[in-house]
């Protein structure tokens, strides 16, 4: 995805929050583990939630809208890795980690970038990875959930018709491409720690119907399949023997719903300088403990 795409091409989750949990996961006696690791090569993986679109300022290529401060500029920025290596670009699925990705801004073709396993070397000692959103199509899940009109029909029973959750079924469809992604990467780094981020809450049970435009039950449906994703990433990362870091926690009470001051995610019409489900100035990592 790029940063100035079409609204259903934006992310569900934040970035900068990514750092948070991440920096908090690596915290204690695992900081110091993660902090001797990452002292050689850090490489960091993965989509839009990872790359951060929108946060000032951009690196690398434009259409993949990555951030100087996005989380693994954030956590290199704490762990000071010999080599950073940050490959992370909006719209990635599982499938770019081994081809290359086309990206575009508003439409307009930009770059091609390499296949993101390019980064990985055999002296690789860390490596992050946030993936599944675009595998899943949980975005533009989320845009055609709109509903301006609250008596109207439930998005959720467009994707449920017939006894069959369609969400369900992508979902249950990217576990063996989650499981492929992590032996990949075990292959081409087999000295390094995998950690592995879930994604976060876009918006609190019940939703917030009309401050952002989604019926409740479509509310609790939308965080519903995220959390079935993370689920599978969680358990994907266990089978794997990487470290998985939950963000639905730590964004308790910082969802779209809340007050712009509070908001580590930007709504469906943006409150700060930011684009719709894209990432808050608000969201910052916390000091990791020693």
């Amino acid at each position: 995805m790029n940063p100035s795409s079409t609204p259903r091409k934006r992310r569900l989750v934040t970035g900068a929050l990514a750092a948070a949990a991440l920096t908090a996961g690596l915290s204690a006696p695992a900081a110091a583990h993660a902090g001797t690791r990452a002292s050689g090569t850090y490489v960091a993986l993965g989509d839009s939630m990872a790359s951060g679109p929108l946060i000032p300022n951009i690196t690398g290529p434009v259409g993949c809208g990555r951030s100087t401060h996005n989380y693994p500029h954030e956590l290199a920025g704490t762990l000071s890795p010999t080599t950073f290596r940050d490959v992370t670009c909006s719209g990635a699925a599982s499938k770019h980690m081994t081809q290359q990705q086309e990206t575009s801004v508003a439409g307009v073709p930009t770059e091609t970038v390499p296949p993101q396993f390019d980064a990985l070397s055999a002296d690789t000692t860390l490596v992050t990875l946030t993936i599944g959103g675009n595998d899943t199509g949980l975005v533009g899940v989320a845009q055609n959930c709109v509903r301006i009109d609250p008596t109207a029909k439930p998005c959720k029973d467009d994707y449920t018709s017939g006894g069959v959750d369609q969400v369900a079924e992508r979902i249950k469809a990217f576990e063996p491409r989650m499981s492929a992604v992590l032996d990949g990467v075990r292959q081409r780094a087999p000295q390094a720690r995998i950690v592995v981020t879930g994604y976060g809450l876009y918006i609190k049970k019940g939703g917030c119907w009309p401050t952002q435009p989604v019926l409740p039950v479509d509310a609790d449906y939308l965080q519903g399949s995220v959390n079935a994703m993370n689920a599978v990433i969680q358990r994907q990362a266990a089978a794997h023997g990487a470290t998985y870091i939950d963000l639905v926690t730590p964004s308790i009470g910082h969802d779209a719903c809340q007050s712009p001051s509070r908001r580590w995610i930007e709504g469906y019409v943006p409150v700060h300088l930011a684009a719709p489900s894209t990432p808050t100035a608000k969201a910052k990592p916390p000091t990791p403990e020693p």
